[in-house]
């Protein structure tokens, strides 16, 4: 008896999936929504300055300016990057647009009050003076590399009294921290870390030695706000200290 022929078996075409098999459940990813880690990344660890809109600058408002420090990076409350930091102040403290007025250096951060005749302006400027003091403390630390850990914080100050609490901040910020044991140290009536030398708004009169002999790190202000304005609340003394540090 002769075998029966076997029957050829249906060809599957590539790429289907039988018809008695399970779909499987890959985690495929979809179109839309929000995709894990995006967005801009942070500088650092972790972001230190929100990337919301910075708020609207006028030239008659001054502003309030905060830049920070890599993690790691020597203390900047030494003779010789202060020194490094007096000549990049120096050397961009008015850029026509934009001015330096005032400065206090603590260990890690840099507070600033300035005046820039827009929004722009202020970007460049910060911008540029950020290059120089990058450059200058690089030197200095001979390496290479980011100094300041993210962008810079502002506020815009609007009123008399914020210009006021400002310069109290700015001026007696280092002799706040040290009077809270922190590690700063302000052994004069008041802290050379900062503009104050170059302040004629105390009460009292004091003169520091040897100043005539360093080129002046700040220029002078021009808003009525930094130069009349503030005043209306009353002149500043050596003794008084910030409420908050």
């Amino acid at each position: 008896m002769a075998a029966r022929p076997q029957q050829p078996k249906p060809r599957q075409r590539r790429g289907n999936t039988p018809r008695n098999a399970k779909q499987g459940t890959l985690p495929f990813r979809q179109r839309g929504g929000r995709r894990e880690g995006a967005g801009r990344k942070p500088n650092g660890d972790q972001a230190l300055v929100s990337h919301a809109s910075r708020a609207t600058l006028a030239a008659r408002f001054p502003a309030h300016v905060t830049m920070k420090l890599q993690r790691g990076l020597p203390r900047l409350r030494n003779r010789a990057e202060y020194q490094a930091l007096l000549a990049a102040f120096a050397g961009g403290c008015d850029r026509g647009t934009f001015r330096l007025t005032h400065y206090a250096v603590l260990n890690d951060h840099l507070h600033l009050l300035v005046e820039a005749a827009d929004r722009a302006s202020l970007s460049r400027g910060l911008q540029g003076l950020a290059i120089r003091i990058a450059k200058a403390l690089n030197k200095l630390w001979r390496r290479r590399g980011t100094v300041f850990a993210d962008r810079y914080h502002d506020r815009v100050l609007k009123t008399p009294r914020e210009v006021r609490n400002a310069l109290l901040y700015v001026l007696g910020n280092g002799k706040k921290h040290a009077a809270e044991g922190r590690a700063v140290k302000v052994g004069q009536a008041i802290d050379t870390f900062t503009s104050a030398p170059w302040f004629d708004g105390f009460r009292e009169a004091f003169t520091v030695r040897g100043i005539e002999a360093v080129p002046r790190p700040v220029t002078e202000a021009h808003t009525w706000m930094l130069t009349l304005g503030w005043r209306r609340h009353g002149l500043l003394s050596v003794h008084d200290l910030p409420a908050t540090g």
